[in-house]
């Protein structure tokens, strides 16, 4: 979408309560009227938060955002060192280009997260990566294991720990949240094949967050397009107010009325709200069907068993990278 379209999104979306929005991609500072997107949103009084590669930012872009109302930067690394911020994100030199954009980020004033997506290549790297984190002068630290969809779950084989080492990860990570308690935040994202309970996917479907795709087109989470069988709407085509409280996309799983058992009669179900619906499609074929990361699932097993096949049959190397243009099939 161009400007003013974007502009008309975000009033639209301030006018329907939305407190924060995160601009993301993609990558988001390609926009070479990212500023003025900033300052609609500032002028509001919404909160904006950048998620970046940080790879490529011109100089004086980031101190350009800041003095438009840029609220927060998050900044994602691959690796805690070069080489494997290169190998996973294959870009030679990137991993220096982030580390320098990270400091302008905090001469520039603005708070920082650091994100570390975490597999089977850097899972070892974890205590690093807070060290990094705190070297930076992060506020805040985001360890998110891998969710296997799209092209992650394309990498499974590849990606996919070791229980053992999920089980360290888990114990390193809790003893520095106890330690850097008052100093550095650190969220933890726990991956989902590891786990009895399935998390509450972006709080619940379509109950408090949506995703806007860069041609307006409206989902209620990141993956939501996976599952074929909906209908999302673009902005432009309806307003904002009307695809939120009358898409059949966002209503398909909102709330409780649409779970089957074992999810229906289930005391968690407004904890979890069934869990991943893009999760449950890609594994189970169903949308609708219990998450299998639900040790209640019949598929739940299924799940469990999928780590060992793909530690088994695991391609430590041969990773497969994003092409633009190319789309691939995925399946399980």
């Amino acid at each position: 979408m161009d400007t003013a379209a974007w502009i008309a999104l975000f009033e639209q979306a301030a006018d329907l309560g939305v407190l924060q929005v995160h601009l993301s991609g993609g990558e988001p500072t390609l926009r070479t009227d990212l500023s003025e997107l900033v300052a609609s949103l500032a002028g509001r009084g919404v909160y904006t938060n950048l998620i970046t590669a940080g790879v490529g930012i011109a100089e004086g872009r980031i101190e350009a955002l800041a003095d438009a109302g840029l609220d927060h930067i998050q900044l994602s690394f691959q690796g805690a060192v070069a080489a494997t911020t290169e190998k996973i994100g294959h870009a030679r030199g990137a991993h220096e280009k982030k580390l320098e954009t990270a400091r302008r980020v905090r001469a520039a004033g603005l708070p920082l997260t650091i994100n570390a997506p975490i597999h089977r290549h850097n899972m070892e790297e974890v205590p690093d990566f807070i060290e990094l984190a705190l070297s930076l002068g992060a506020e805040r630290l985001e360890i998110a294991n891998v969710q296997y969809a799209g092209w992650a779950l394309l990498n499974r084989k590849a990606l996919m720990p070791e229980r053992d080492a999920v089980e360290r990860q888990v114990q390193i990570v809790g003893e520095a949240q106890e330690r850097l308690r008052g100093i550095m935040t650190i969220d933890f994202v726990t991956p989902d094949y590891f786990a009895i309970y399935p998390k509450p996917c972006m709080g619940g479907w379509a109950r408090d967050a949506f995703m806007v795709a860069p041609d307006g087109t409206v989902l209620p989470c990141h993956a939501a397009a996976t599952i074929k069988s909906l209908h999302f709407e673009r902005f432009g085509d309806w307003n904002l107010s009307r695809i939120w409280h009358e898409s059949s996309a966002f209503n398909a799983f909102r709330g409780t009325d649409w779970m089957r058992e074992p999810c229906r009669s289930c005391d968690r179900q407004e904890i979890d709200w069934g869990g991943c619906r893009c999760q449950a499609m890609a594994i189970a074929g169903d949308a609708a069907a219990t998450d299998p990361a639900c040790i209640k699932s019949p598929l739940h097993e299924r799940m469990a068993a999928l780590i060992g096949e793909a530690i088994e049959t695991a391609t430590s190397d041969a990773f497969i990278y994003r092409r633009i243009g190319k789309e691939v099939e995925t399946s399980v």
